[in-house]
């Protein structure tokens, strides 16, 4: 039979899972957020070798090929990470790591901190500068009102603060 039509393994039998698909941004990080990513590949490759300690059955030959599939997409953000520092970006002006206070129409107030895609989380209001929200933001300084284009409303937000910690 000719060779393109087996399967081919990896000497312990597990079979490599196709890569995770890389964001096409540059890969912006906060000093926490490479730090954080460091720390899931130290915890991925931890478990690579516990699953591997154990020879076993199909669960843990999928269990193994996860793992690694998960350890080159993360060595691959390490790798593409740009570090960008909070602190030193111009104090006052909303830009990558900012956490930023607005008051929306109603009065509300809200917080966003503008973070990497790895560090994201909408509902902590941790957005990435790819986010239609950000970019409503960056750029923009306290007492600015700028207009969020939501799909089906546009919401008019003024910067009560801006700080970078």
């Amino acid at each position: 039979m000719s060779k393109a039509f087996t399967k081919e393994d990896d000497d312990d039998g597990v079979e490599t899972l196709p890569d995770l698909p890389q964001s096409p941004h540059p890969n912006y990080v906060t000093p926490e957020g490479l730090a954080a990513l460091r720390d899931r590949l130290h915890k991925v490759r931890a478990e690579l070798n516990e699953f591997r300690a154990t020879k076993g059955d199909i669960t843990t030959h999928l269990a193994v090929a996860v793992a690694e599939r998960d350890i080159r997409f993360l060595e691959e953000r390490i790798k593409r990470a740009v570090i960008v520092d909070p602190r030193a970006q111009p104090p006052g002006l909303i830009a990558f790591g900012a956490t930023i206070e607005v008051i929306d129409e109603d009065g509300g107030t809200h917080s966003y901190r503008i973070v990497g895609e790895d560090e994201s989380d909408p509902a902590r209001g941790f957005i990435t500068p790819f986010s239609p929200l950000a970019r409503a933001l960056i750029g923009a300084k306290v007492g600015d009102v700028v207009v969020w284009e939501r799909p089906k409303v546009k919401i008019t937000l003024e910067i009560a603060a801006v700080r970078f910690t």
